[in-house]
Parts: C-alpha cells; sequence; structure tokens
C-alpha cells in the first residue's frame, strides 16, 4: 500500500516554518544549556551545561528513574529549564552537582540492573 500525506500549500509561508524560526531563534538565544557535552564510563555519565548568571541557590535538580530534571527556582533572576533522559536509571546516592564558573557539572551514577528473574522447580 503506498501512502502519500496530503500537503496543504498557501499564499503564507507554512507554521511548520515559524515553528522552525522560533525553535531556531530561542536555542540560538538561550545559549548553549540545551546540548549538553555528555561523557561516560563504566560507573557513571557526565553532564556539563552552560548556565551562565545562575548561583547555587537559584538552580534544583531533580531526578526521577533515568530522567534528571533541571529547574530554575521561582525567585531566581532568569528562568531555566531542561530534563534529559539518560540510557540506565539514576543512582542518587552516588551522584553529585558542582556549579563552578557558570557551567554546572553533573556526575550521575549509573544504576546498576539488577535481574527479577527466578528459577522454577520442575515437578
Amino acid at each position: 500500500m503506498f501512502f502519500a500525506p496530503n500537503v496543504r500549500t498557501t499564499r503564507f509561508a507554512p507554521r511548520a516554518y515559524d515553528r522552525a524560526f522560533e525553535r531556531f531563534a530561542s536555542e540560538a538565544f538561550a545559549g548553549a544549556h540545551r546540548s549538553p557535552l555528555v561523557e561516560q564510563d563504566d560507573k557513571s555519565w557526565t553532564l556539563s551545561l552552560d548556565v551562565p548568571g545562575f548561583a547555587r541557590e537559584d538552580l534544583a535538580i531533580g531526578i526521577e528513574g533515568a530522567v534528571v530534571r533541571i529547574d530554575s527556582k521561582a525567585e531566581a533572576k532568569r528562568q531555566f529549564k531542561a530534563a534529559y533522559e539518560l540510557p540506565l536509571d539514576i543512582d542518587v546516592t552516588t551522584s553529585e552537582a558542582k556549579l563552578e564558573n557558570g557551567v554546572l557539572t553533573l556526575k550521575l551514577g549509573k544504576r546498576v540492573p539488577v535481574s527479577q528473574a527466578a528459577q522454577l522447580q520442575i515437578n
């Protein structure tokens, strides 16, 4: 079966172009924090994000499963919000965060998956 999408054209620029421009402009003016530098080894990931102008007290970091969320607090002068999903769950007990010279560095421990497999006795 052949499927061809229905494409509408108008005299004006399609909304997709408007959204693409908005996305480009917001990423260009928001800074490089949208694309963190990610490194990994056997036990952890290291994410480095540019967050110039923020103090330690301005940011909140939340971890749920394999997702890390970074938000600015309500009383911060600027607003920041980002979320990143990693391939494995994050071990909070071995994770740490450091803010130095406008660069937020997160060292996130990898949680070792535990097998839930059980052996069944054959009668």
